[in-house]
């Protein structure tokens, strides 16, 4: 084993490795992010029927599919179901929410300053800051074009 060549290594570790079941995989996903989805869609059609506006709709909506993912990270359950239903579970906003919550329960031994609130932000925080910037850039220019 020690004299392997590259070529020889790679097939062992090939032969070693366990291949995905892709099938599998493709039809957790599309289930999980469906039910997701239907979830989305019961709340979009909750707050239609209690006669919030279009916007209200749409931001109720998010505002609880976020806190939602959030809540199911931090009990424990959004984990498993991200292992299940991979992309299914990461793609929506609900992976969003999550992506945020993981750093932060991951570092909670450390104390909600240097733990808690300086990881929460470690995957997501880019997304943040460049989309909150881009926003605001495109925000200047229409103002500035508007008049």
């Amino acid at each position: 084993m020690d004299n392997l060549n590259n070529k020889d290594y790679q097939k062992y570790v090939d032969k070693k490795t366990p291949k995905p079941n892709y099938i599998k995989n493709i039809i957790w996903a599309f289930l999980v992010g469906g039910l997701i989805c239907v979830i989305g869609q019961i709340i979009t059609n909750y707050f239609e029927s209690v006669g919030l506006g279009k916007e209200q709709v749409a931001s109720s909506t998010s505002m609880l599919l976020v806190f939602l993912g959030a809540f199911l990270t931090g009990i424990g359950v959004y984990d498993k179901l991200t292992k299940k239903g991979g992309a299914g579970a990461i793609v929506p906003i609900t992976g969003f929410a999550n992506s945020i919550v993981s750093p932060a329960m991951e570092y909670k031994k450390e104390g909600f300053v240097l733990g808690v609130a300086a990881k929460m932000f470690t995957i997501a925080g880019p997304v943040l800051v460049y989309g909150y910037g881009s926003s605001i850039l495109v925000g200047l220019i229409y103002l500035l074009l508007k008049r």
